[in-house]
This record gives C-alpha cells, sequence and structure tokens, in this order.
C-alpha cells in the first residue's frame, strides 16, 4: 500500500469534478496521473472505448451523484455492493469505484508495455451494472481514525518484539521518505474532501507502508515457524484496518451528502 489505488484517484477527482470543484481537464489529469491514458469500456450508449472527460460527463448525465471506492481483498468484500459477476472482477483487481445514483461500478484493467525504466502504462476502466445497497463494510471517519491508532500501535509492538524488519528505525525512514515524495508530488485529496478524510488518510497509507515494509524485507529475527506466523497474525488486521480507512476516507464526501 505504498501508492494510493486507481479507484481512489478516479473517486477523489470525479467526486470533485461532480460538485464543480475543479475543471475536467484538471480533473482528468490529476486521475491518470503517471500512466499514459485512461479510457472506460462499456458505457451506456458507447460501443467503443472513450476518453474519461467524455465518460466522467456521460456518468453524470446517467444520474452518477458521487463516487465510492472498494478495495476488496479475498474473504472482505469491502466497499462492494454486488452483484456477483461485479464483486468477483472487482476483487481481482482489488479495486473499483460504485457510481452513486447510477447503479454502474468501474474495475480498473492495466496493460504495460516496454523496456523496464521506460514503462508505458494503459487503463481500460470496464463500466458494469451494480446493485444499488449499501456498500459492505466501510466505517464512518470517526470509527477509521480511531481503529488506524490502534492497530499502528499494536502492530509495532508485536513486530518490534519479534524483532521484525520494517518495525524499525530504517522503516520509520523509508515511511517518512515516502510521505515526502507523497507531499511534493501530488494532493493527498482533491478538492472538497474535509480535512480528517485527509487526515485519516495519510495515517491509513502509513499504517499500510509499515504492512509493505514488513512483509517485504524478509523474516527479521522472527526465525522459527510460531514467530512468522505470529508476524502474519498481527500484520493481517492491520491491513484490513487500513484499507478500511482509505475507504471511508475516499467515501467521505459521498456519505456526508447522504447524510443531509
Amino acid at each position: 500500500m505504498l501508492s494510493e489505488p486507481r479507484a481512489g484517484r478516479l473517486a477523489a477527482w470525479g467526486n470533485a469534478l461532480i460538485a464543480h470543484m475543479v475543471s475536467p481537464d484538471d480533473a482528468v489529469v490529476a486521475i491518470v496521473g503517471e500512466d499514459a491514458v485512461h479510457r472506460v469500456e462499456g458505457l451506456p450508449g458507447e460501443s467503443a472505448p472513450v476518453g474519461l472527460t467524455l465518460a466522467l460527463g456521460r456518468l453524470r448525465a446517467l444520474g452518477a451523484s458521487g463516487l465510492r471506492v472498494a478495495l476488496p481483498a479475498p474473504g472482505h468484500p469491502l466497499g462492494l455492493s454486488g452483484p456477483p459477476d461485479f464483486n468477483e472482477r472487482a476483487l481481482e483487481a482489488e479495486e473499483a469505484v460504485i457510481c452513486e445514483g447510477a447503479a454502474l461500478g468501474l474495475v480498473p484493467e492495466v496493460y504495460e508495455a516496454g523496456p523496464e525504466g521506460d514503462v508505458h502504462v494503459e487503463v481500460v476502466w470496464h463500466c458494469l451494472p451494480v446493485r444499488e445497497a449499501p456498500p459492505a463494510d466501510v466505517p464512518s471517519l470517526g470509527e477509521a481514525e480511531r481503529e488506524l491508532a490502534e492497530a499502528l500501535r499494536d502492530a509495532t509492538e508485536v513486530l518490534t518484539r519479534l524483532d521484525v524488519a520494517g518495525s524499525g528505525p530504517v522503516a520509520e525512514a523509508a515511511i517518512e521518505a515516502y510521505r515526502a515524495r507523497a507531499e511534493q508530488g501530488r494532493e493527498v485529496l482533491a478538492p472538497g474532501y474535509p480535512p480528517r478524510a485527509v487526515r485519516v488518510l495519510e495515517l491509513a497509507q502509513r499504517v499500510g507502508a509499515l504492512v509493505t515494509l514488513a512483509s517485504e524485507n524478509g523474516h527479521g529475527g522472527a526465525v522459527s515457524a510460531s514467530e512468522i506466523a505470529a508476524r502474519g497474525e498481527a500484520l493481517r488486521p492491520v491491513e484490513r484496518v487500513a484499507r478500511r480507512a482509505q475507504v471511508a476516507a475516499y467515501n467521505s464526501v459521498v456519505a456526508e451528502r447522504g447524510m443531509r
């Protein structure tokens, strides 16, 4: 979780566009990011893939009043509401966007080409019907913030006790470097999001970075099978909390609108 999901960028900047807080051109530039191009396939009324500008305008015309993020994982359909076909595709991609008010969802498919160091990335968002129902297991911002604080504390204690790579000063330095790059290179969220959502997303990314570093940096001092198993048990709920918090942050403007 060292990089933001494409679904997050699409939902955040799409919501800013729907709220008339950014121009279509600015929204598309932010959504595409470092990718070469994004297209949308299967949009009602279109027989071929179309660009993001046209797609976002068409979704608004079809009734989309907001965009929600789903970040599902095996056994955890986070942010999804069905039907099963859409859920399966979203689970395979590990992310999706749900169009509030339009009964449509978008699942990304990523294509890469070119030599190492000069990879050309294209993204096709597949537009599919979704069930209009409450999303699965999405907490409020307040709940997410409390869960994150507890998860970060508990995970750090467990990983430090097990002498696991990713729990000490080197990991902290890597996380701080990641945050510095993020602050220099992009806005954490699009215009229109409340400060609390920005705070929750930043903390979720920090917790996610800790999980990623601990997972990828070997076993550290945890040499026994029981210690390795203990590390896995410590990381699984923390990763789940971080994903839940990301979804809560990205979906906060839609959730607040629904409570008015």
